[in-house]
């Protein structure tokens, strides 16, 4: 995979690729090409838009072979967060005659909790690590008056992966449809088995933002929130969508050494932070991890001073709650696991980043932190 473009590539590494990720160049290509045959209604019946239909078909199927799903379960939106609203809402909608009340775990990404709780919620807690208490979760699955479980296939702020396969088992057993906001997992693997729903975000792979994607499996009661006679809702602009699913067929061909290769750098930032920063913790489970994530806290060290004081020196990353972060507010994500949420940093790291950011990041990181805690009359550690 070629890598991805960034701004001033000397001095700067771009480390929130799970908020979303730098333009992938084959959607540059793609959208460029798509602007001058994708602009037409595919849903009228003249040349121009059935040009216009081949272009959203094809994307369809290029999506729904990365997701190792059907292309008539697939669906585009607005966003990732537009996506879990329809999820969810639409379930609900849907099982009126059972009820509404929607079971998820306490660390689901914002848009998630925002859809549960529209209506009657139920949240299960994780350990320390990130990971969804089963026993909890099946309980609460087999109340009654349960329209929709929501588990996420890993989260967005540690990395931590869940047992979806033990979700998708409870869920079964209690007859209640799945939810799974994969936005971290879709750009490197298939859709975990077992979903019922599942939503994805074009920016987490690449891709251009605007781009959401809602997968319902056949079977699943799910109220439809636009016309029968429409395949999307609104109206998602083409152009953008034939560049998400460029995107993501691109990323997928080299998703397996880019995993291996982030991984490891995501495993010497987790050893080095920890031998080099004193009072600092890294979060999330060490091994059951997506590839690209890593999140440390370190004590006696704001988390906004922290990012302003790496963005200085060229680093860009995430603090606070990844989702909410501009409400400066500690993340629910952290507090929900129980560990330190002062002074936290995200870093995720996306295909274009070299291994040498990663060596300046390392060199820089104790430094920057020791001089904030210096700053704030805290040195002697």
């Amino acid at each position: 995979m070629a890598p991805t473009a960034r701004n001033d590539i000397t001095t700067r590494a771009y480390f929130d690729a799970a908020t979303a990720a730098p333009l992938h160049p084959v959607a540059r290509q793609a959208l460029s090409a798509a602007l001058d045959d994708g602009w037409a209604d595919p849903g009228r019946l003249y040349t121009e838009a059935r040009r216009a239909a081949q272009l959203l078909d094809a994307a369809r199927e290029a999506i729904a072979e990365c997701l190792n799903t059907r292309p008539d379960e697939v669906a585009f939106c607005a966003s990732g967060s537009h996506a879990a609203q329809l999820a969810i809402d639409g379930v609900r909608d849907a099982r009126t005659a059972v009820g509404a009340l929607a079971v998820h775990s306490a660390i689901e990404h914002s848009s998630v909790l925002r859809a549960a709780h529209r209506g009657p919620s139920r949240q299960v807690a994780v350990d320390r690590f990130g990971h969804v208490d089963m026993d909890a979760l099946a309980a609460a699955v087999a109340e009654p008056a349960v329209a929709v479980a929501a588990v996420q296939s890993a989260n967005h702020e540690v990395g931590t992966r869940q047992p979806i396969a033990a979700v998708a088992a409870a869920c079964h057993a209690a007859h209640v449809p799945l939810y799974v906001d994969a936005a971290q997992t879709v750009p490197w693997e298939p859709l975990p088995a077992g979903w019922s729903l599942a939503s994805a975000s074009a920016v987490k792979w690449g891709g251009p933002a605007g781009v959401g994607v809602l997968a319902v499996r056949k079977g699943t009661r799910w109220a439809r929130p636009w016309p029968i006679d429409r395949t999307d809702p609104w109206t998602v602009p083409l152009p953008l969508v034939v560049a998400a699913a460029a995107a993501l067929r691109s990323v997928r061909v080299d998703a397996a050494t880019e995993s291996a290769r982030l991984s490891g750098l995501v495993a010497r930032i987790r050893a080095e932070v920890a031998a080099t920063v004193p009072d600092v913790e890294v979060v999330g489970d060490p091994v059951d991890r997506v590839p690209h994530i890593v999140t440390f806290s370190c004590l006696y060290a704001d988390g906004e001073a922290l990012l302003h004081a790496l963005d200085r020196n060229g680093f860009a990353v995430s603090s606070g709650s990844a989702c909410t972060a501009s409400t400066l507010q500690p993340s629910h994500v952290l507090a929900a696991m129980g560990v330190l949420t002062h002074g936290n940093i995200r870093v995720s790291l996306h295909p274009g980043v070299r291994d040498d950011d990663v060596t300046r990041f390392l060199a820089v990181l104790p430094k920057v932190v020791a001089d904030l805690r210096a700053e704030a009359g805290v040195a002697d550690l």
